[in-house]
């Protein structure tokens, strides 16, 4: 018999064991039943927490949001200078796709049919990240233009573990962070205010 968490500690159990479930089977095609057997845990004990089906899955999506802006974030505290912050940013989020890949999956996977509700959260944690990155572009031009810059920042890294995750290829996150990177500060090298 296992032992009786407290219920933080139950629900961090639940959502660490849906990103997997949900990640893997989407959205549409996972029940509560699945969520409830994985995570060992009854139906009435899983709505303790989360209220639906729909709530549990916001409730991921935020959750996987948060893991990837900390890693980011804690990453490039330590940086000299904005080549650092690049790499060191670029080599983060690849760790993150390789470590927390059901979460990456649950964020960006193909397979999560979402609705209109999970896609507008989605696009809020994608626009959150971006703002988060836009100050560390160290080039004198103007807010709107590093907010732009952040979110192709973004999208590239996104896009890049697409490809490699929906083709199931392996990759080592430090060589793929720093071969972006590369690509990335030559383009933030040329950036200038227009005058």
């Amino acid at each position: 018999m296992s032992m009786r968490l407290p219920a933080p500690a139950r629900r961090e159990q639940i959502l660490d064991v849906s990103v997997q479930v949900f990640a893997r089977n989407g959205f549409h095609s996972t029940s509560m039943n699945d969520v409830a057997e994985a995570a060992g845990v009854t139906k009435p004990v899983l709505y303790q927490h989360f209220d639906s089906k729909q709530d549990l899955y916001l409730a991921l999506l935020e959750e996987a949001g948060n893991r990837l802006r900390t890693a980011v974030s804690k990453a490039v505290v330590s940086a000299a200078n904005g080549k650092e912050q690049t790499e060191m940013g670029f080599r983060a989020y690849f760790r993150w796709v390789a470590d927390d890949h059901d979460a990456f999956l649950l964020l960006f996977g193909s397979r999560a049919n979402r609705d209109e509700e999970s896609t507008t959260t989605i696009r809020r944690i994608t626009a959150e990240t971006a703002k988060a990155i836009a100050p560390l572009i160290a080039a004198d031009i103007d807010p709107e233009h590093q907010r732009t810059l952040a979110q192709g920042l973004v999208g590239l890294a996104e896009g890049v573990s697409r490809h490699l995750v929906e083709r199931g290829d392996t990759f080592d996150p430090e060589v793929l962070g720093q071969q972006v990177a590369d690509m990335a500060w030559a383009g933030l090298r040329a950036v200038h205010r227009k005058g």
